[in-house]
């Protein structure tokens, strides 16, 4: 029975959830979804924005118009599973299907995480180097930086995939999470992952830990520096940065807890995808956006465009 178990591939998988009540379930479904909306909301406001309006059209703008198109799609790629998910007490999905699913989730997290690394870059550059700025941030500079995110998340997610495909996987399919991931389906080879999960660490986790620890010492410099200037702006950049480390805080921590320690399963693996996957690409425009002034003008304009445009019509 058992070469029979190892020799027949499994076809699905199936997603446990979030085991509560039908109640507590469709409060989850309410809260969640218009999370969801919300975030498509304000990314979408975001980025429309930064492509309408010339003021906008600075590096700095054009990276968080990428930022904002990847919250999107992240967003996009787990909240429907998470929300139907909370619609039924099980959820099977097909293998094909969990893993495409790990790819995108993947790809597009990877991108995202480096997008932040290029941000910090360019806050960096732009405060030790004003005079400079422009030209060392030029058009193909940035065009560069950002497709080399995207690539690197490509490279990332690719890696990922290509260890899980060639193990065997014979039972139990039950992934006790709301949404199919590297981790908790490693966990159901048939054979020692041991080394595999340390190929996996390498890859994610230890790549996590290296890029966060490079966005605080960036920020903790730029710190410093806005720290020893004389300007009236001071407290708002010092404001600013703090926020955003927050926010680069709530991505990479709960990252780092799961893929940074795949060895060991703990009780908040369920709930700590939550905050990259659902929470954080809410946050980035509240972060990104509501705290720079620029930004609310430009959205201000947005706005009275839209409504004299419908007034016309």
């Amino acid at each position: 029975m058992e070469l029979k178990n190892v020799t027949n591939p499994v076809m699905e998988f199936v997603l446990l959830g979030f085991n509560h009540s039908l109640k507590i379930q469709q409060f989850l479904f309410k809260v969640f979804f218009i999370v969801y909306l919300m975030t498509c909301l304000g990314n979408i406001t975001i980025l429309i924005t930064v492509i309408t309006d010339y003021h906008l059209h600075t590096p700095m703008y054009f990276f968080l118009a990428n930022l904002a198109f990847t919250d999107i799609n992240e967003s996009s790629v787990n909240a429907p599973i998470l929300l139907s998910g909370l619609l039924s007490h099980h959820k099977t999905v097909p293998f094909k299907e969990c893993i495409l699913h790990m790819f995108l989730f993947h790809f597009i997290g990877g991108a995202h995480i480096l997008l932040l690394a290029v941000m910090a870059a360019d806050r960096y550059v732009a405060i030790h180097k004003p005079l400079q700025y422009l030209t060392i941030m030029n058009r193909e500079v940035c065009v560069v930086l950002v497709a080399g995110s995207w690539a690197g998340g490509l490279i990332h997610s690719a890696t990922q995939i290509a260890l899980l495909l060639p193990l065997p996987y014979c039972g139990p399919i039950i992934l006790d999470n709301f949404h199919c991931d590297v981790p908790q389906v490693l966990k159901l080879a048939c054979i020692d992952t041991y080394l595999t999960e340390l190929l996996m660490v390498s890859n994610g986790g230890l790549l996590l830990i290296v890029v966060f620890v490079l966005l605080l010492i960036s920020y903790t410099v730029i710190l410093v520096k806005i720290g020893r200037q004389v300007s009236e702006g001071k407290h708002k950049a010092l404001s600013t940065c703090v926020a955003q480390i927050m926010a680069v805080s709530i991505t990479f921590i709960p990252g780092i807890f799961i893929y940074a320690c795949p060895f060991k399963t703990f009780e908040l693996d369920k709930v700590a995808p939550i905050f990259f996957t659902v929470l954080v690409p809410l946050l980035n425009p509240m972060v990104y956006t509501l705290r720079n002034t620029e930004m609310k003008k430009a959205i201000r304009r947005l706005a009275f465009r839209v409504i004299r445009d419908f007034s016309q019509v």
